[in-house]
């Protein structure tokens, strides 16, 4: 199997067989000097070995020939081999209710855990991720995809005003998160709840359970601190404001520790932080990587290697040879 790099480059073969066509077709129907007699050609050609010149043109013919062979890139596949891609399905379902603009985890709760999933992402090899954003409902944001990319394009447009409902529905997430997987094996399935827990249901730690059962394994991410935090909000003349309760005082938002573990020993997974200290998302990826993982993908691989060098070296040689070749005859 061949390949070229510069593919365009053996369009040049085309005015090169038209002038040699053309030189065949003249030399073919008009014999130089035909009216010449053959005295005086002998004059002419006295000192001049014909076959020397003819061979010259052919080398410097085939010379020209595998240097626009050799400038075009050929690249010659030297392997096919069959290369499985295993991984895993991952969904992460992120929390984008008001109490996520929280600040005790900087910059905020939120570009936070951004950004460690950004880092996470980079780390994966060949694992399938999906986006879940709730507050107080939920929706599939990105399906299942291995384009990490578009998974990065994604990712910087969420934000706390994505949910018109606010509150912070851990079930509707469990919910919507597990539909977001395909219907085969359960074995490879992985959901990551990333949340301050602030507000919840009592039904996310049956739905932990009933997908534990299955095979799917929850971990869940607290994002926040114990002391908690206010909530910046912004009034309608662009100021910074804090998020108030109906008889006016300001809201402390705090990291609700118990209903993330709970739900993470449903699931069979681990409860884990985003904290103000780098590289929380290591913990994840550690707990990633000693699951077993499935054949997602099969396709061929095929090694090419450049091969330019050595017709470029031959058309050197076929050059150098046409030099040295005399077309004047031997004196005797």
């Amino acid at each position: 199997m061949i390949e070229f790099r510069f593919p365009e480059i053996l369009f040049l073969y085309i005015p090169f067989i038209i002038l040699m066509l053309f030189d065949y077709a003249w030399s073919g129907k008009h014999q130089i000097f035909s009216d010449v007699s053959l005295n005086i050609k002998r004059v002419l050609f006295q000192n001049i070995n014909l076959s020397r010149v003819r061979l010259k043109q052919n080398l410097l013919f085939l010379s020209t020939v595998f240097l626009i062979f050799a400038a075009s890139g050929p690249q010659i596949g030297t392997a096919l081999a069959p290369v499985d891609r295993k991984g895993l399905d991952l969904v992460f379902c992120i929390d984008v209710s008001s109490s996520m603009r929280g600040t005790d985890i900087k910059p905020s709760r939120l570009d936070k855990s951004k950004f460690e999933i950004s880092q996470l992402i980079k780390n994966l090899k060949g694992d399938r991720v999906a986006f879940i954003v709730f507050a107080g409902s939920s929706h599939l944001y990105l399906p299942l995809t291995t384009d990490y990319e578009a998974a990065f394009l994604f990712l910087d447009q969420i934000d706390t005003n994505m949910i018109p409902t606010q509150g912070t529905s851990l079930s509707s997430a469990l919910q919507t998160g597990l539909s977001a997987f395909s219907d085969d094996n359960s074995k490879y399935k992985v959901l990551v709840l990333i949340s301050d827990g602030e507000d919840h249901e009592g039904e996310a730690v049956d739905l932990a359970k009933q997908a534990s059962k299955k095979g799917m394994v929850i971990h869940t991410v607290g994002v926040g601190t114990k002391t908690g935090s206010l909530i910046p909000t912004l009034t309608k003349n662009g100021s910074i404001d804090y998020k108030k309760d109906s008889s006016g005082k300001l809201i402390t938002s705090k990291l609700n520790v118990q209903i993330l573990e709970d739900i993470s020993r449903a699931g069979k997974g681990s409860f884990l932080t985003f904290n103000n200290q780098p590289s929380n998302f290591r913990n994840i990826i550690k707990q990633i990587d000693v699951m077993e993982k499935r054949i997602i993908q099969s396709h061929m691989y095929s090694q090419y290697e450049d091969q330019f060098q050595k017709f470029g070296l031959f058309s050197l040689c076929l050059f150098i040879s046409s030099i040295f070749i005399s077309s004047r005859k031997r004196m005797k």
